[in-house]
Parts: structure tokens; sequence; C-alpha cells
């Protein structure tokens, strides 16, 4: 297909995302409606676009590449977060709704103190800066090896486009706009999902099985890895570390927090995490399946296709131009659903938690401040991706995220954990030592033990990085007072 039509196909789509943009952003042009969209998005709606925002177009891409090296190995990480996401449904969701809150790191304020509140949202930042921009890089690299190499255009101008796209239909009503425009584009995805597995599966002539027996009796459809402990795709490391991805990637992260906190309560929000949960674990595993089949695809037709490019590759040289026309779309509306939420997120995040501008400007100040803060993050995305076009050579995109995550969310976890389960008063002032620390040392652990022992943590640093983080704040705790508890935990004595 020529690069003009190409992008003629994209600007369509992105009328589309601006026109729900002006359709959303009718009402007066306010922080609340940017930040919490007034509290009246329907559950249902915000339950299917967070499909696409948490899948993205690193799912899109990453989970097919990675049967052929991981076979069905995923689903043990998949299943992890069917347990995580009931721990955000009756444990997280009940406490932000109960203390109302803008930003959920504000909880951290309440139960340490100011220093643990930046921290926790200093982690967050880097977390969402580097995950957002490893999944914009992925987009990025796609379209520039499809559409902008053959037009000349270089990789700069191709990521800045992606941002200003994004910023366009964001930048007036923020996270009320994106509830609506998640659902558009995790629509698209499935579309594309359903399109691609049955042109594949059509196309390699299997007769005399149904695909899902096909699928069921081949070697790449092993789900269950219990023999070595050692080896980072063992079952309980990969579903233990699936349970505490989801609570921080989603419970401890306020970019999926944030569309959850506009539903009109927490039934609603509980009802879509429910759901979501559900449809969530059955498009993983349909990825898988598609993964399978294209492996299979390649390797009886000689293809040299393998990891982030084998999905790419079929599309644009071997599936035809229907096929293709579909990936690009599915792979633009996967990546654009993850990556205008981490935008709004970021620039919510940096607005109230570290700014504090609820607090310390009036309501008119405060909406000039965060656009300016919109367009802050933006140019730091556009930085931060093109500094990864040289960092990142062929490993899979997915593993590198969760691997990142592990790190940057280790601490989250260990915070949110020592809050909720303990009534001890941690020194708020030693809090960032320890959550600096935990990182360092988890690194340093996971290293020893996988050169000393072959023991690999993979994934399961991050429960690793929790517990050391639980622990540095037992060792620099102490018991409250009668009068410091009611203030910690509104329970007199």
């Amino acid at each position: 297909m020529k690069p003009i039509y190409i992008l003629l196909i994209i600007a369509a789509y992105f009328g589309i995302l601006i026109l729900v943009s002006f359709l959303t952003s009718k009402d007066e042009e306010s922080n609340d409606n940017f930040f919490k969209a007034n509290r009246q998005s329907p559950w249902y709606v915000v339950a299917f676009g967070m499909i696409g925002a948490s899948l993205s177009g690193v799912t899109f891409i990453s989970v097919p590449g990675w049967v052929e090296a991981s076979k069905f190995g995923y689903m043990q990480v998949v299943f992890g977060y069917i347990l995580g996401y009931l721990i955000i449904g009756t444990v997280l969701l009940p406490l932000y709704y109960k203390l109302n809150l803008t930003s959920i790191y504000t909880y951290l304020e309440k139960r340490f103190g100011n220093n643990s509140y930046k921290t926790g949202a200093s982690f967050f930042l880097l977390s969402r800066v580097v995950g957002a921009s490893f999944r914009l890089f992925l987009v990025a690299n796609v379209l520039q090896v499809i559409i902008f190499n053959e037009m000349g255009v270089p990789f700069w101008a191709t990521v800045t486009l992606t941002i200003i796209l994004i910023w366009l239909y964001t930048f007036k009503s923020g996270i009320k706009t994106i509830v609506w425009t998640d659902t558009l584009q995790t629509l698209f995805m499935l579309i594309a999902l359903g399109v691609a597995i049955v042109t594949v599966y059509n196309d390699l002539n299997i007769t005399g099985e149904t695909m899902v027996d096909y699928i069921a009796s081949s070697e790449l459809s092993k789900m269950f890895f219990f023999d070595d402990f050692k080896s980072g795709n063992y079952f309980w490391k990969q579903f233990l570390s699936g349970a505490f991805i989801s609570v921080v990637m989603t419970g401890l992260d306020q970019d999926m927090m944030q569309k959850n906190l506009t539903c009109r309560s927490l039934k609603d929000a509980q009802k879509n995490m429910f759901w979501f949960t559900i449809v969530l674990t059955v498009v993983n595993f349909v990825f898988l399946c598609l993964g399978l089949l294209m492996t299979v695809y390649a390797q009886q037709n000689g293809i040299d296709a393998h990891k982030d490019d084998l999905f790419a590759v079929l599309a644009k040289d071997y599936l035809g131009i229907g096929v293709f026309i579909f990936f690009l779309i599915g792979l633009i509306a996967a990546a654009y659903s993850s990556a205008d939420s981490a935008l709004t997120s970021l620039t919510t995040s940096f607005s109230v938690d570290i700014l504090n501008i609820e607090k310390k400007y009036n309501v008119k100040n405060q909406v000039k401040i965060r656009k300016r803060i919109h367009v802050l993050f933006s140019l730091v995305l556009i930085l931060v991706i093109i500094a990864f076009k040289y960092i990142i050579k062929d490993e899979s995109v997915i593993a590198k995220l969760f691997v990142f995550t592990g790190y940057t969310y280790g601490p989250l976890l260990g915070l949110y954990s020592f809050g909720l389960f303990t009534k001890l008063k941690a020194n708020d002032k030693w809090v960032p030592i320890v959550a600096i620390l935990s990182p360092v040392l988890a690194y340093v652990i996971s290293t020893w033990t996988q050169t000393q022992f072959g023991f690999e943590f993979g994934f399961f640093v991050l429960i690793l990085n929790g517990v050391l983080t639980f622990i540095g704040l037992l060792l620099i705790s102490s018991k409250p007072t009668p009068e410091e508890r009611e203030i910690l935990f509104n329970t007199p004595q």
C-alpha cells in the first residue's frame, strides 16, 4: 500500500477521535472535568475502554511474538492478574472512594506524611513516563518502518507527530474525553484481532480440525510450567508476579485508577473491575492464539520474522491489504488508548501531587497551570521515546517493560502494603531513602542469585522489591501515640 493511503487512513482515524473530543468537551473547561469527568462516567463504558488501555500497543505487538519462545506461558501471569484485580476491587477501590481522592497518592500523605506522598507520586511519574514511552516507541517504530522511512521523514518527526495528535484530543477535557475515545479504540483493536486470527487460520489451510482443536494439540500451546523453580517461567513465580503486577500497574497507578474514579459510585467501579477482568483474560488468551497461528504460518512459509517483528511483517507483506489496514488501525488504537490516558494521568499527578495546585491557586490559575503541565509532559515523552531508539535493540518490549515495572512500582507496593496492613507509624523523613534503596538492593540480590545459583527472579523481582520496602519501613517505624492513631486511622482509642 502506498504511504499516502496509509496517511489518509491515519488522518481519518484521528479525525474521529478529535470529533469525539469535541462532543465530550462542550461543558465548561475545568480541572474537575479533566481530572475526574465530574464522576459521571457509565461503568460499562469505563470497563470496555480499560481493556485497550491495559493491553496497549505492547500487547498487540509483543504477546503474539512471545509464543515462539515462551509458548502460552504468559497466561500464568494473566491468571495472576485475576487475583490482583480482586484485591483492587475489594481493598483499594473502597479506600479511594471513601477518601474521595483525585490523586490516589493523596492516601500516602494522610497515612504517612508529605515526604511519603511526594515519594509515591514521584515513583509513579517515573514509572508512567518510561512505561508510556515504551509503548509509544513501539508504535512509532512500526509507523517509521512501514510509512515514514519511505517518505524520508526522520524518527524524531514521527514521534513528535504522534504526541501532538494525542495532545490535540486530550488538552481540553482530559479523562472525560479519554473514557469515550478509549472505548472506541478498544473496539477497533478487537476487530483487528478478530480479522487477523481468522485470516491466518484460513491461510494455513488446516483440514479435519477446528481452530480450537488445532491450537490445543500444538506444542506451542503449553501453558503451565512447574518443572524448574529456578526458571523465570516457573508457574508460581509467574502467577504471583501477575497478581502483584496487576495490583501495582492498575490499583496503584494513577493512570488506570483515574478512569475508575470517574464512575458514579463505588458499586459501579467494582462492577467495572469485575467485567473488565473477565474480558481482559479472554482477550489475552486470544492474542496468544493469534501468536501461535502466526508462528506456525511463518515457520511453514520460511518467513524470518520473530518476536516484536512477527505481527508487523506478516500483516504488511503476507496476509493481504485487508489485514494490513486492520493491523494498522488496531495497532494505533491499542497504543493510543494507553498513551492518551498516560499523558492525562501524568498531568493530573504532577499538578495535584507535586505542585498542589488545588491548594495553592484559584480555579482560573489552576486551569492555566494544568495546560502548561500537559504541554510539558508531551515534550518529556517525545524526548524519552527518541532516547529509547538508541537503547532498545532486540529484546521483546513487553519483557523490558515488566522488568522495569518491578523496580519502579516495587516501592509503591511496599508503601501501600505497609499502610493498609499495619498500624505502625513510619518516620516520614526516612521514607524516600527506603524507597530508593529498595530497588537498588533488589537489583543486587536478583543479579547475585542468578550468577551464583542460576535462579531467575524474572517478574518476581517486583515482589522482592516490595518486600524490601516493607522491611525498610518496619525498621524506621514506631507505634503511634493514641492521638497520632486517631489522626492516622480515624479510630480513637
